[in-house]
């Protein structure tokens, strides 16, 4: 005679477990995953190392050949002879906002080239957030890393620069100022990546249009009639930019706080329209 043993029930304490709370998506989480995922990049740390390095780099160099220059009597040609240690320190800034603004088209559209963009919304499902969060981690980074290096550039520089009629000190009027300028020009050319990645969803058209919108576009305005050209220019991307760290200003250029306002509406605008398509679009 067989016999069937009980089946024994389930304790009190497993009864009353609770049950685990759902998974629920936060600010901060999404800027973790932002975060982790930007560093987890090569691409990343190489172009960071190539903006920081331009920075320094072509900042040294524009000083030196000044002083040698200088020193030696060889011709100047006028915007050269009349630069001062600030302009000669930032001439790498042309440089870096190209690597800067690049990689913040890759961080964007890497993800669609890869496909990852369709885990990304689907783990954020409101999808704005993602958005936000590439470009607060990227910007600040850029923010960090561009000032850091127009700093250290300047303080190379003008060592360089000592004792020539080009010589700047911290303490002279707008150069502190400049600096700190350059630096958030540079950072804010990174999230303006990171909005034509989200918004063009290609590589090589994100670069496109940053490289056209930062170098193409002001020379082919210049070829318009004066009378247009003046009033253009100035409120173009990368004069107005060009305009936050300038240590001199006159009629044809914006002061730095009109320079920093109009640069501002530009990133604002290439962001709101990578919000729409993202909202509008599927990945």
């Amino acid at each position: 005679m067989s016999t069937i043993a009980p089946t024994p029930a389930p304790s009190s304490a497993a009864a009353e477990r609770p049950a685990r709370p759902p998974y629920e998506v936060t600010a901060a989480r999404v800027l973790r995953s932002e975060w982790a995922k930007a560093w987890s990049l090569r691409s990343t740390w190489i172009t960071l190392g190539l903006g920081l390095l331009f920075l320094v780099a072509f900042g040294l160099i524009a000083a030196y050949q000044f002083k040698s220059r200088l020193t030696s009597g060889r011709h100047m040609d006028r915007d050269f002879a009349d630069a001062n240690a600030l302009t000669l320190s930032l001439f790498g800034t042309n440089f870096a906002q190209l690597a800067l603004g690049v990689l913040g088209v890759l961080i964007a559209a890497g993800e669609y080239s890869t496909g990852m963009i369709r885990s990304t919304l689907a783990a954020v499902p409101r999808r704005l957030p993602v958005l936000w969060a590439k470009a607060l981690v990227y910007g600040a980074v850029a923010l960090v890393l561009a000032t850091a290096g127009v700093f250290v550039a300047f303080l190379l520089g003008s060592g360089i620069l000592s004792g020539t009629k080009a010589a700047l000190t911290f303490s002279d009027p707008g150069v502190v100022r400049g600096l700190f300028g350059a630096g958030l020009y540079l950072a804010l050319v990174g999230v303006i990546g990171v909005a034509l990645g989200m918004l063009l969803r290609s590589i090589a058209g994100g670069i496109s249009v940053l490289v056209a919108s930062l170098m193409l576009v002001p020379g082919l305005v210049s070829l318009l009639p004066s009378s247009w050209h003046d009033h253009i220019n100035p409120y173009l991307p990368s004069n107005a930019g060009q305009a936050m760290f300038a240590l001199t200003h006159d009629s044809t250029t914006l002061s730095p706080g009109a320079g920093l306002a109009v640069f501002a509406l530009w990133t604002v605008a290439a962001l709101a329209g990578a919000a729409v398509r993202l909202l509008r679009r599927d990945a």
